[in-house]
């Protein structure tokens, strides 16, 4: 008896409409849609980089260089791409810079990655010869790092100059960075023996109008509200502060009752008694000693009546993250129940008073008990101005605290990228089989960042990079790019400099977008809802919403 026939039955594992891409057509996909963002990004690297004009779904428009904020504002549909935003934004999360660099540096990886792979180099091997060409770099930069005290107030005020020099404020950077550095300095705390600065402790906050020149450093909080009666004082020296989280309004029962009336009596003695309640919790306040209020809730208007008679001052709907500042600052406990406060629980300060800011006013709590929380107070021109000055001061308090938790410099211009490609060539030659074509491919896509520094300044990127690799090779171990002269100098002498901690960052993140993209060989994408199925989707959600209620 002969063996039944097999025919080949056509078995659908993907719903329909579903696509499916692999193999090298998907990693080709990938890469590709990787370097079109690195080379959006690219030409606003360096102080000579160019400005990016990014107009949202609203028409709002955004004009900056700073590479964080371009990515967050594009929309992005490719998958890939979005991956390697996310690795940028984790750079930015980690050290508050390099976003620019990484994914500069992620997209030329993987553009030297995609040359190996159509010689027929295995993605295992490449990812393998780049994790040892990271790994060797970073003892490359543990090596030739330069450590510093992370209280010195010149080397802290030259690393944040470095960080604003790309920025549309950077004619203003050594002001700026001198107050971001004194700021920081105020707000730096020891813990466990060794410096720390917790940025939450510095507040940036903007208001139109003068100059960014005019913009100053409190050292104390400024809140972006004013006095809430103008019966109240508007000054008030040596004030003890109560922080509120519980409004000062007669609560509202959460159970729904009717009470008929039936004479103006009844009605009289209804606000009255509302009137006795708000009268005891201000009187409760001038008990415990306090002629300053601050709370994150409301206050009744008979209750702000009542408080200005007591001759104090009072603020609300204040934000929960000043609050929690005030409390560090002026060492007051922050109460949710009127009740429950106590003189112990009151903070103070030298002075709050409400001061016109502009067209607006603005309440400042200076001379606090422990001055660790301070505000720099941003003045612009515009909206545009004020948001480019709040990116640049964060950029350079974020440097400022790489150093504080790692106190090491090195110096910018894309020195530390030429030498690191030439001991990377020469670790290279010393590995046996195909990882050492990654190791030199890891070298070479250092050298772009030079490269793109030279092209930004107008200068010919070929033969700068050639002039660079032979000044590193003669033992010149800091020359870089000066964009602002247009040649080749000692950028150590020139004071530019960045935190080792970034740079180490930088490379980690790129080496793991690129890693992480070589790793993908299959992309599955589902298919989009059909207009029927969406339509039976949503009547099914509603539904089961209305069962639940």
């Amino acid at each position: 008896m002969s063996a039944p026939s097999r025919t080949a039955i056509p078995v659908l594992i993907l719903k329909e409409g579903s696509q499916r891409t692999y193999g090298e057509e998907a990693r080709r996909s990938n890469i590709l849609a990787c370097r079109v963002v690195a080379e959006i990004l690219s030409t606003s690297l360096g102080p000579r980089g160019m400005q990016k004009m990014l107009i949202d779904a609203f028409g709002d428009v955004t004009i900056t260089a700073d590479g964080a904020t371009i990515l967050k504002e594009m929309e992005v549909q490719h998958p890939a791409a979005k991956l390697m935003i996310e690795v940028a934004k984790a750079v930015d999360a980690e050290v508050g810079d390099g976003t620019t660099s990484s994914v500069v540096l992620a997209g030329k990886l993987l553009e030297f990655a995609q040359e190996l792979l159509d010689q027929g180099v295995h993605p295992t091997i490449i990812i393998d010869g780049y994790k040892k060409a990271l790994d060797f770099a970073m003892k490359v930069i543990d090596e030739i790092a330069v450590k510093v005290d992370p209280r010195d107030k010149a080397i802290l005020t030259q690393v944040a100059s470095t960080a604003m020099h790309t920025k549309i404020v950077a004619e203003y950077r050594d002001f700026l960075a001198n107050l971001a550095v004194n700021a920081a300095l105020i707000a730096l705390e020891e813990r466990g023996g060794k410096p720390y600065l917790d940025l939450d402790n510095i507040k940036i906050e903007k208001k139109r109008g003068k100059s960014v020149m005019e913009t100053q450093l409190v050292r104390g909080i400024v809140l972006d509200k004013e006095v809430v009666h103008p019966q109240m004082p508007k000054r008030v020296e040596k004030a003890k502060i109560a922080l509120l989280d519980c409004p000062l309004e007669v609560e509202k029962p959460e159970w729904t009752a009717k009470i008929r009336v039936t004479s103006p009596d009844q009605l009289k003695a209804f606000l009255d008694e509302e009137a006795k309640i708000l009268k005891q919790m201000v009187d409760k306040i001038a008990e415990v000693g306090a002629n300053v209020v601050i709370t994150q809730k409301g206050i009744d208007d008979l209750a702000q009546h009542f408080l200005a008679k007591k001759g104090i001052l009072a603020v609300r709907r204040v934000k929960r993250s000043d609050i929690e500042k005030l409390a560090r600052a002026t060492g007051a406990r922050i109460i949710t129940s009127i009740h429950d406060l106590a003189p112990e629980h009151l903070g103070y300060a030298e002075l709050v008073e409400e001061r016109k800011v502009g067209e607006e006013k603005m309440v400042f709590i200076e001379g606090c008990k422990n001055p660790k929380a301070v505000t720099i107070l941003v003045r612009g021109s515009s909206d545009r101005i004020l948001d480019e000055t709040e990116r640049s001061l964060q950029d350079a308090l974020n440097v400022i605290r790489d150093i504080v938790r790692e106190p090491a410099v090195v110096a910018g211009g894309g020195a530390v990228e030429v030498e690191l490609a030439l001991r990377l060539r020469e670790f290279a030659r010393s590995l046996p089989g195909k990882e050492q074509l990654a190791v030199m491919k890891f070298a070479e896509a250092l050298e772009h960042i030079p490269s793109v520094l030279a092209l930004t300044a107008g200068m010919e990127p070929v033969d700068v990079l050639v002039e660079l690799r032979a000044r590193h090779a003669k033992g010149e171990l800091w020359a870089g790019v000066d964009v602002m002269a247009g040649k080749i100098a000692n950028m150590f002498e020139l004071k530019v400099l960045e935190p080792a901690i970034v740079k180490k960052q930088v490379l980690k993140a790129a080496v793991e977008a690129a890693t992480m993209v070589m790793r993908i060989d299959d992309v599955i994408a589902a298919a989009p809802p059909k207009e029927k199925e969406r339509k039976k989707e949503e009547k099914e959600e509603e539904r089961e919403k209305t069962e639940f209620e």
